[in-house]
């Protein structure tokens, strides 16, 4: 079973001014003349880590990490406006515009997903092949599948754990619930809903459950931009024209585009049956199933797929 590749550090680091009100940090790491790939980090709002570089060989790849807005190294920190899916794809070509990289390699999980998706059918041109993991379409199932009732069901001590800051007239609708918390005046509110909201998600992404949740979901700050912004994205439905427009866009404009799909078999944040359905509707991605998996890209299995598949186009387009 392969493993990451050893830590490396960036060679360059910025930020690039995309609007009067955001900037985002970028970071180089790799092989300067490599084939170029965005990995595209989770949330929304999670920011990007070291270990992101890990899943490329620094010798093939040249690995470019960002910051999405409001999160991680790019401020303001937490901030909701001008913070929408749209403006994170315009991001993304500012960054490579910026970078001079003419086609890249879009690598993303779970939000990362949905975003890697959203550039893709938007900028086809600029894409080599995906490369997945944790499908997410933020359809409204899927929202309520985790937020609401679904996953509750096979995580009730953590559940309860997560809706222990709303009040249980206000349960029938968490998502709304926290929302008004979440961007409400009251610092103390908004900080005990930001962390259940985000130890909620920390202790589901394995197969391990609670006792694995990573330490970095109890902190505020990471907290704080973690689930104001998600819970944004998700109030405003991905932003998107209407439900389920995703899938349709992949499925028409993806056609020609390789794709690799990495899924826990008991991923439980997001079930496999939307990476099934993506797969269906998108023929020229392969899809492979991960038994004994969760959510997290750092699960053994989930590692091992996703590095045979960094590999795989490493070999496949790098003398493109």
């Amino acid at each position: 079973m392969l493993k990451l590749y050893p830590p490396i550090e960036a060679r360059r680091t910025g930020f690039l001014r995309v609007s009067d009100l955001h900037e985002i940090h970028w970071e180089e790491s790799g092989n300067p003349e490599g084939l170029p790939v965005i990995g595209i980090h989770g949330g929304p709002g999670g920011g990007s880590s070291p270990e992101m570089r890990r899943f490329f060989d620094p010798t093939v790849y040249r690995i470019i990490l960002i910051d999405q807005r409001g999160c991680g190294k790019s401020t303001p920190h937490s901030e909701l406006r001008e913070n929408d899916t749209w403006n994170l794809v315009s991001d993304m070509e500012a960054v490579r515009e910026h970078l001079g990289i003419e086609k890249w390699v879009l690598f993303g999980g779970s939000w990362g997903s949905t975003l890697a998706l959203s550039y893709a059918v938007t900028h086809t041109n600029r894409v080599f092949g995906l490369i997945l993991r944790g499908i997410f379409l933020l359809t409204q199932s899927e929202v309520r599948w985790f937020y609401q009732e679904g996953a509750s069901r096979l995580f009730p001590d953590s559940y309860d754990r997560y809706v222990a800051p709303i009040p249980e007239a206000e349960r029938d609708d968490l998502l709304h619930a926290f929302h008004r918390r979440l961007t409400g005046d009251d610092k103390a509110e908004r900080q005990k809903a930001a962390k259940a909201w985000a130890c909620w998600e920390g202790e589901t992404i394995t197969i391990q459950g609670p006792t694995s949740r990573p330490k970095r979901f109890e902190e505020d700050d990471f907290a704080d931009a973690f689930a104001r912004i998600e819970c944004h994205y998700f109030v405003n439905k991905g932003f998107f024209e209407k439900d389920g427009w995703l899938l349709e866009q992949a499925a028409e404009k993806l056609a020609d585009i390789p794709g690799k799909i990495v899924h826990g078999r008991y991923d439980v944040v997001t079930p496999l049956s939307t990476a099934w359905g993506l797969k269906k509707a998108w023929p020229n991605a392969e899809l492979d199933i991960v038994p004994n998996a969760g959510h997290s890209s750092l699960e053994p299995g989930i590692v091992d797929k996703l590095i045979r598949s960094t590999r795989d186009f490493g070999r496949r387009f790098r003398s493109t």
